[in-house]
């Protein structure tokens, strides 16, 4: 009398789905990495130009000299040249953890992570 055969996968092809979705892990995720790093380093890129545009823009709207320093209220604002709140806005932080300094007019915006991890305007 035959027995019925049983259903279901062996543990040796258990084990060998599981090799491979730790092969494909472990290949993409530098990778993933990599472009997480690389995308917060363009997004720094633009908030300091976006800084750098809304200070050139008050200094010629109030007749500021090259060496005027504004203060985020004058840049970040409801009504300012970068819409929101300045307390909570997100380009007074890089959004890898750096801080940004606004310098004087002359001088173009700083982040802290400029020399670590190429978070540079120019």
């Amino acid at each position: 009398m035959r027995q019925p055969r049983r259903r279901g996968f062996t543990l040796v092809e258990i084990m060998v789905v599981v090799f491979i979705i730790g092969l494909l892990i472990f290949i993409a995720l530098p990778n993933f990495v990599q472009a997480r790093e690389k995308s917060r380093r363009k997004a720094c890129i633009g908030n300091l130009l976006r800084i750098e545009i809304a200070k050139q823009q008050w200094a010629m709207d109030h007749n500021r000299e090259p060496d005027d320093t504004p203060q985020w209220s004058d840049i970040v604002g409801p009504s300012a040249y970068i819409k929101g709140n300045p307390a909570t806005y997100p380009t007074t932080a890089c959004p890898a953890g750096g801080v940004y300094t606004l310098n004087n007019v002359s001088t173009a915006p700083t982040c802290s992570l400029a020399e670590t991890a190429g978070h540079k305007l120019w």
